[in-house]
């Protein structure tokens, strides 16, 4: 299993949800983070988790470009593993051209929580794009996830967690004797395993701290490799 961080950059975000690099506004008060979605590679699958910001770069979506850096063209993607819809993950899903929204992965199967999705439309807050997820009801490569958990195919496996948002769920993509995990952001970074705190943005900040404690023993147990979408120093933590 070959896994690849495609690290957008390190960010600032305010209170209204906008995202702007620590190298351009490096005084900028508000929450830092880094956004960092990853390509897991296994002899069945090419796997990307999470999607990233929208942004463009040199006239392509950045996450198109990210992949090309390592040599990995946008088609190869066979599925996407989508764990809630913040704007942060999802916003790399594709973009508008005029009234048409283009895909960035046409060619994947995308795999989403149906009642996270429900849930997403409903909300007026800074931190959804409504206008894109209302595209997302219209794509004919999606597979809405109904289940508390579940298999996706032999390797792939989900859980709702909920407890960053009400349905976000979680990833284990097993190979051999391989296991990664991917908590989203029940567990974004590394410091939220050695800080046991119920984060009140949390939609279920008690749920989400009691899930770290778990996974960090079961990652321990299983020498898991854990995959931290917002962590700025290391994007990949092995038990």
């Amino acid at each position: 299993m070959k896994i690849i961080p495609l690290q957008e950059g390190n960010y600032v975000v305010n209170s209204e949800k906008e995202f702007k690099l620590i190298s351009e506004f490096p005084l900028d008060s508000g929450l830092k983070m880094a956004i960092q979605p990853f390509l897991v590679i296994t002899q069945n699958d090419y796997i990307l988790i999470d999607l990233g910001l929208g942004f463009h770069k040199n006239g392509k979506p950045f996450i198109h470009h990210l992949l090309e850096t390592h040599n990995i063209a946008p088609e190869q993607v066979t599925k996407v593993l989508i764990s809630h819809f913040h704007k942060d993950h999802i916003e790399g899903i594709g973009y508008f051209e005029g009234d048409t929204f283009i895909q960035n992965f046409p060619d994947a199967t995308l795999y989403m929580q149906k009642r996270e999705l429900d849930f997403a439309l409903t909300q007026q807050h800074p931190s959804y794009d409504l206008k894109i997820l209302n595209q997302i009801k219209t794509f004919s490569n999606v597979k809405m996830l109904e289940y508390d958990k579940g298999k996706i195919t032999n390797e792939i496996f989900y859980k709702v967690s909920a407890g960053h948002s009400p349905f976000q769920q979680v990833f284990w993509i097993k190979e051999n004797n391989e296991i990664t995990f991917y908590g989203a952001d029940d567990l974004p970074q590394e410091i939220y395993l050695k800080m046991h705190v119920a984060y009140k943005t949390d939609f279920d900040g008690k749920r989400a701290m009691e899930s770290r404690k778990k996974w960090e023993q079961e990652a321990k147990d299983g020498h898991w490799k854990v995959l931290l979408y917002h962590d700025m120093k290391k994007p990949v933590l092995e038990f």
